[in-house]
């Protein structure tokens, strides 16, 4: 056996495993293997480290000489030089989906032409909302409460109390609200969105993340109260479709353009952000400068169930899966 002093301590490994750790980073096939593989046969944790360590940087560096030799081969050759390789992504390395909505599909314009947000599209009704929040719920999420009600038009917010959801579901629909908007939060943290649309659904579950308050976005804009622009961004899928017209329907689809507010709701890798800015052209109208109003959170759908809330018998059009929570599949996207 060989022994060595390591910060203070004694490790040892055989012969053999010596010899197979000091023959570098190659498998058996003659592949290339990870460091973790590597080393997770080394029962003692320091020399565990201490190999762990040593492998990683010798990879860093073979990479670091290749990259520096492609630059160096890519100066020589100039404008002969062949185009750069496109970088790989979660984006572009998506799974095929057979989900994915053709530009030019009639038969979706047809259905989403008599779907329950048809009506908002074509400017025969308007949105109105009513925000509420679970049980006793702390002073902080009022502050959330306050960007929202500034974020959508024409939204009322309601004490909870102790009431249950299909209750105020049944009250607010007589009160001609069309949607309903409910807060949860955990450790004084918004963390959930239930959005219902009444009467007879759809309701999606959201899980809400990464929130900055308006007052906290440094030198940001001030709400002039015009109805804004909105933009529904990469929403690709039919449950993308279906998601995008659910939030669009709640604003009015009449912008006044003077105020040069718009609201983005922009889906990348099923995660939904939502920002609101105001823009300026620059005096050759050829660009726009954006400044940011708030708030800005994003959103990420849990489920989305084909009726108005109802968890014992409502039938659900979509759930998201264990696998995808664990992020086993992060190719293949939902929306």
């Amino acid at each position: 056996f060989h022994f060595r002093v390591v910060g203070g301590g004694v490790v040892w490994c055989d012969r053999q495993e010596r010899a197979r750790l000091e023959s570098g980073p190659q498998g058996a096939r003659g592949g290339t293997r990870k460091s973790g593989n590597m080393t997770s046969s080394i029962r003692n944790k320091m020399k565990r480290e201490e190999v762990y360590r040593k492998l990683k940087a010798r990879k860093e560096k073979v990479k670091r000489e290749a990259r520096i030799q492609r630059k160096r081969e890519r100066e020589e050759l100039g404008d002969a030089a062949p185009p750069l390789p496109e970088a790989k992504t979660l984006d572009n390395q998506r799974q095929a989906d057979e989900t994915v909505v053709d530009p030019d599909d009639e038969e979706v314009f047809e259905e989403e032409a008599q779907d329950e947000f048809a009506e908002y599209f074509s400017r025969v009704k308007s949105a109105k909302i009513m925000i509420t929040t679970r049980p006793r719920p702390s002073g902080v999420l009022f502050n959330f409460i306050s960007d929202l009600m500034s974020l959508f038009p024409n939204s009322y917010f309601y004490k909870r109390g102790s009431y249950a959801l299909t209750d105020i579901c049944k009250w607010a629909h007589n009160k001609k609200f069309t949607h309903l908007m409910v807060l949860g939060e955990k450790k004084k943290n918004c963390n959930q969105l239930l959005l219902v649309h009444l009467p007879k659904g759809p309701t999606a579950l959201f899980k809400i993340s990464n929130i900055k308050h308006s007052s906290d976005i440094r030198d940001h804009a001030t709400d002039s109260g015009h109805l804004p622009e909105i933009i529904l961004n990469r929403f690709q899928t039919r449950v993308g479709h279906r998601i995008g017209r659910f939030l669009g329907s709640m604003f009015p689809h009449n912008p006044q353009f003077r105020g040069r507010n718009v609201v983005t709701f922009h889906n990348q890798r099923d995660f939904i952000f939502v920002r609101r800015h105001r823009y300026q052209f620059a005096n050759d109208f050829t660009k726009a400068n954006l400044h940011e109003i708030g708030p800005r959170f994003t959103m990420k759908l849990r489920w989305l169930m084909a009726d108005a809330f109802d968890t014992a018998h409502g039938e659900y059009e979509w759930v998201q899966k264990r696998d995808e929570i664990d992020g086993a599949q992060r190719r293949k996207f939902a929306l």
